[in-house]
């Protein structure tokens, strides 16, 4: 019996559901992923979570927790990409051998949750900066029009898809625009400021230094969950790896660094306000704007690729309009406000997440699985009543020690310690067999 599926219509139009795309539709390179996630580690958001760090940390401090905080979080992100370029087959749909076809649910309900959060978020702060453009020149603020009109294009976008993205518009255009904005914003940040001074300065305190980095952590770690939507077009498992790395470490690097240092040097809590200071900024801003459509494309495209876990015969294009009609909808009535308490939140799910996938996946199954057991009801990945108890368990406990030690022993952060906690009780929890017997294709 079968849980549900898509025919060959839907292949043809370039929907593979939650089965595996073909090796001959897999056409991106690490060039292509050097970009894609480039292009996805820069923007206002990060930006702004780099101000998070200060100037509770020294700009000194919040530099390191920003490049180990990068390096960690980069390579959990590629590390888990490598399962989609092995296989084919979307993130949430992943999850089913790990925890089974129906406890893998409740990850793509949360999943959900925090992607039209995010897409929420990303359309409120594009349309805050739009409207911080516009409203000087016009003397009237036109914020819900702009959260219309982004929240159409970025919907638009996700309706293409990402390899339409990635080759016609990220590689062509906003990838070169926002490098030339990149370098101006941080030539003006170096030039013209005493940078000495601000590493030397120490922090007020208020912020340990590895809960700064967990802030880092999060950034790339609230990625994984959609990593394997984009991984699983890609020729090559290394290639996809290294290219997802180096692409994700040298944004992430940059943008939290040169969040942290602008509103260091002007001496505003206020971002926009920051950039819009410096010489050009209308025009910096502007082009940060339109780089930042990409964030909310992926967000978009992948909520409706994990709603299809939930419902396989649903149509990628179709659920890539409606999610994008509700982040449009929610940005219109939602305020902007506890976005440093998100980020933890998504970090405590997820990082754990990660942790049982990544042990059941490269431990107990040596990166193979039957692709056609992943909607068999009563197949290998049935379990017992949908569920892989094993698994949930190791998930549980991840969690709970991200909290615990977030309240208990907050100067450790609660990173590290929850995904090898939760990757341990799973590779502890094994069953006596693994079912699995397909390679995934691990390169």
């Amino acid at each position: 019996m079968d849980a549900g599926g898509q025919g060959n219509g839907a292949a043809a139009r370039g929907e593979w559901g939650i089965a595996p795309v073909p090796p001959a539709e897999r056409h991106l390179g690490p060039v292509d992923y050097f970009v894609l996630w480039g292009d996805l580690g820069v923007g206002l958001l990060v930006l702004l979570a780099g101000t998070l760090l200060v100037p509770a940390l020294g700009l000194a401090q919040a530099l390191l927790a920003i490049l180990i905080g990068s390096i960690l979080g980069s390579l959990l992100l590629a590390w888990a990409g490598v399962i989609g370029s092995d296989t084919g087959v979307p993130t949430m749909a992943l999850l089913r051998p790990a925890l089974g076809i129906r406890g893998s649910y409740l990850p793509t309900v949360l999943n959900l949750i925090q992607l039209i959060g995010w897409g929420t978020f990303e359309i409120i702060v594009m349309a805050q900066a739009a409207d911080g453009i516009t409203k000087p020149l016009f003397g009237r603020s036109a914020f819900p029009v702009w959260v219309v009109l982004l929240g159409v294009f970025c919907t638009l976008l996700a309706v293409g898809g990402p390899v339409r993205v990635v080759r016609q518009w990220l590689e062509k255009f906003a990838v070169w625009f926002m490098l030339a904005t990149s370098v101006w914003l941080t030539f003006i940040l170096v030039s013209r400021e005493d940078f000495g001074a601000l590493l030397r300065a120490p922090g007020e305190g208020g912020l340990a230094f590895w809960a700064g980095v967990d802030l880092v952590i999060a950034m790339p770690v609230s990625w994984i969950p959609l990593v394997a939507d984009y991984s699983r077009f890609a020729r090559s498992g290394r290639g996809a790896f290294w290219g997802t790395a180096a692409g994700y470490f040298l944004a992430n690097v940059w943008f939290y660094a040169l969040g942290a240092g602008l509103v260091l040097a002007l001496k505003t809590p206020d971002l926009i306000a920051a950039i819009m200071a410096t010489a050009g900024g209308w025009l910096a801003l502007g082009i940060i704007l339109v780089d930042e459509t990409d964030e909310a494309f992926a967000d978009i495209y992948s909520a409706a690729v994990s709603s299809q876990n939930l419902w396989p015969t649903l149509r990628q294009r179709p659920g890539a309009l409606t999610v994008g009609a509700l982040c449009t909808a929610l940005a219109l009535t939602v305020p902007l406000t506890q976005y440093e308490h998100f980020l933890l939140l998504i970090g405590s799910v997820f990082v754990p997440l990660f942790g049982v996938l990544a042990a059941d996946y490269f431990l107990l199954r040596g990166r193979r699985l039957d692709p056609g057991a992943l909607q068999q009801v009563g197949g290998a990945y049935w379990y017992r009543g949908g569920f892989g108890w094993r698994g949930l368990a190791a998930w549980g406990l991840g969690i709970a020690t991200y909290h615990a030690v977030a309240n208990l022993v907050p100067a450790l952060g609660s990173s590290l310690p929850s995904f090898a906690l939760a990757f341990v009780v799973r590779w502890l929890l094994r069953e006596e067999r693994a079912a699995a017997a397909v390679p995934g294709g691990g390169r």
